[in-house]
């Protein structure tokens, strides 16, 4: 690798003609990853596109001018201190937060490169077109800030918090409150049904996890394999596969946990109310972001608890 200030005026000019490419084919990207879900956004990154490919048109008439047709390919990677980014373009669905992070990053970046450049030329033409770059740069000021403007004149902005929300919800919500309610309540029958079957704590402990973990990796895997998400918009399937697993796990271990206390009449009263707290959870959870009335969905929740409870008390005890 090479380093910056090893560089002379013509590489200089090949490596700010490479950025410039790299930079518009990156937010090109951005559009299309963002264009279905956050089109305003997508939008700007579409006027971004033109403005570097502008740039990178300055440059390479500036280029040519001085030093003529053939421009050597010299990349970021090729020296050394360059900030190397991580391939955020090349996730689908794209994250709106993160993208306008990298971006602001690259639009410093760029702008920090423009004046140390100018302080490596001497060439007057040269170092007057670097100079046209940075004053282009700092006119951007914050791509985070320019975007959050342009979305609150169109109106967009609502709407595309409203979007990220019911994706939130879609992906991560449904998936997690599925688990849940799944370790939760599945879970009740065969460690009360061990509970007083036994009598023993620690026995009731191992079913207990047992049915947590067996549970969570059964669910997890029901999730993942359910769909790709393509259509849905439902997301990766391994992370709403692991979101569900995850939580189906947790569901079962928090009124198994009471049961590591010796005393079994103790560990029993904790359980149960453990299981109370769960199922007021899962209730919020539903009223909160599922738009089920609160009252209703301690209902069907507490309603379906119990019945798995009695079930599980009354198989334990034939």
């Amino acid at each position: 690798m090479r380093r910056f200030a090893d560089l002379s005026e013509q590489e200089i000019l090949a490596l700010a003609i490479s950025m410039e490419e790299e930079h518009a084919r990156i937010y090109a990207d951005y559009a299309d990853g963002l264009k279905e879900r956050y089109p305003h956004s997508a939008g700007v990154f579409e006027e971004m596109v033109k403005e570097e490919n502008t740039h990178r048109r300055w440059l390479i008439d500036t280029y040519t001018e001085r030093f003529g047709d053939h421009i050597p390919l010299i990349r970021r990677q090729d020296i050394r201190g360059m900030v190397q980014h991580k391939p955020l373009w090349q996730v689908r669905p794209l994250g709106l937060d993160a993208v306008r992070k990298q971006a602001e990053e690259m639009e410093f970046e760029v702008g920090r490169f423009y004046e140390k450049a100018m302080e490596r030329t001497t060439d007057a033409g040269i170092r007057k077109l670097l100079g046209n770059l940075v004053e282009a740069e700092r006119k951007h000021e914050s791509v985070a800030s320019q975007l959050n403007q342009d979305l609150q004149s169109s109106g967009g902005a609502n709407e595309e918090e409203e979007t990220a929300k019911r994706m939130f919800v879609l992906q991560i919500v449904q998936p997690g409150l599925a688990g849940l309610m799944d370790g939760s309540v599945s879970t009740l029958a065969p460690l009360f049904a061990a509970a007083f079957a036994t009598h023993d704590p620690w026995q009731t402990f191992l079913v207990g996890m047992a049915a947590s973990v067996g549970a969570g990796i059964s669910m997890g895997f029901a999730e993942a394999l359910s769909d790709d998400g393509a259509l849905t918009g439902r997301g990766h399937p391994w992370i709403r596969g692991w979101v569900t697993g995850a939580m189906t796990t947790i569901g079962g271990v928090g009124h198994t946990l009471p049961y590591l206390i010796p005393d079994f009449w103790t560990a029993t009263a904790v359980a149960i109310a453990v299981v109370l707290v769960e199922l007021w959870v899962i209730a919020w959870i539903r009223a909160r972001y599922m738009d089920t009335p609160f009252l209703r969905a301690a209902f069907e929740i507490v309603l379906g608890g119990l019945i798995v409870f009695a079930a599980g008390i009354l198989i334990g005890n034939a």
